[in-house]
């Protein structure tokens, strides 16, 4: 396999050399960088990793099988055609596929730049797409806050017992999920000993991706309020869900339903009753853990799931992808 990575000296992309220097079937061609375009990757981190960094305009994007946009939102598109005329297959990490409709993507980011592949693109969440990632030229990998609640809902939603039109997420992020780009608000000094919350109630850019997929999965429009926390650790994401189900189900019987859902994913980690999902379960591996603990009223119950931002969050879940693209190992090069 012939890799390339475009805006590899992001935390994504740094993720995706880490793995990829031990994949049993992936060679890096590239690695690209605006800022860092001629000097090796080892010059920018401090890693062993010696590939020169190349202009993105440089790349040779016709020398391989696959191209990981690690780009920010809105300059993917573009580059994501520029990949597929080139005649190669492309994972973005950013959001610029992740939302069907153009004028959804227009609400929450911009005019969309490229909206003539938005009907070709793959959802990436790999266990409930998987037969539309394998032929896929264009897989939008999910964002870092969705992928636990999804993988979490999609049972519930499919066998139709979630009650009422709303659901409630509470999610805790790691500082990483922001990107690599200081801000004052990841500046260590204020993310250090402080816990805060931002984009409260139905305001982050991850909410309209959300309600898209539960809508899907559900058959019916469903409201999500959603309120990401800041933790002040690097990595990992801790989500809290809060929802109503028909009342004769009782937590083992959801348990039965998660643990039969996931069963033969290597990925997914159903925790059995006592045990509550933490980021110790996940931190630097490709798994989501899922919990489940009733709420002390008949129906209602917290659904709690932790995955690692930067993994079954980003980079991981966009090899596991790949692979499943090109028919390698699911779990190859990833710790499940």
């Amino acid at each position: 396999m012939k890799v390339g990575i475009l805006g590899a000296t992001g935390y994504t992309g740094y993720e995706l050399l880490k793995i990829f220097v031990k994949h049993p079937n992936a060679e890096v061609v590239f690695a690209s960088s605006m800022t860092y375009a001629g000097q090796r990757y080892s010059e920018v981190y401090p890693c062993p990793y010696d590939i020169t960094l190349v202009a993105p305009d440089q790349a040779p994007l016709d020398r391989v099988d696959v191209v990981f946009l690690c780009t920010p939102h809105g300059a993917s598109a573009p580059l994501a055609k520029r990949v597929l005329d080139a005649g190669s297959r492309c994972v973005d990490l950013s959001a610029d596929f992740r939302l069907h409709d153009p004028d959804v993507y227009a609400t929450w980011y911009r005019v969309h730049p490229v909206p003539e592949l938005l009907g070709e693109a793959v959802y990436g969440l790999t266990e409930i797409y998987r037969d539309q990632v394998a032929p896929a030229r264009l897989v939008a990998n999910p964002g870092c806050y969705p992928t636990g609640p999804l993988l979490a809902l999609w049972p519930l939603l499919q066998r139709g017992i979630i009650e009422g039109n709303r659901i409630i997420i509470d999610a805790k992020s790691g500082a990483s999920g922001a990107g690599a780009k200081p801000s004052p608000t990841t500046h260590f000094v204020n993310v250090h000993d402080n816990f805060s919350a931002y984009k409260v109630g139905h305001n982050h850019r991850h909410v309209p991706e959300i309600e898209q997929e539960i809508a899907l999965y559900g058959h019916q429009p469903l409201r999500v309020v959603f309120t990401p926390h800041l933790l002040p650790i690097s990595r990992g994401i801790l989500s809290t869900i809060y929802v109503d189900i028909e009342p004769d189900w009782t937590q083992e019987s959801l348990l039965a339903l998660l643990h039969e859902t996931y069963r033969d994913e290597p990925f997914i980690q159903v925790l059995n009753a006592g045990t509550t999902a933490t980021l110790a379960h996940v931190v630097h591996t490709n798994r989501c853990a899922l919990s489940v603990n009733p709420a002390g009223a008949p129906g209602e119950f917290v659904i709690i799931t932790a995955i690692d931002n930067l993994l079954k969050g980003a980079s991981g879940q966009a090899v596991q992808n790949m692979n499943v693209m090109f028919g390698l190992e699911e779990t190859a090069g990833l710790l499940a």
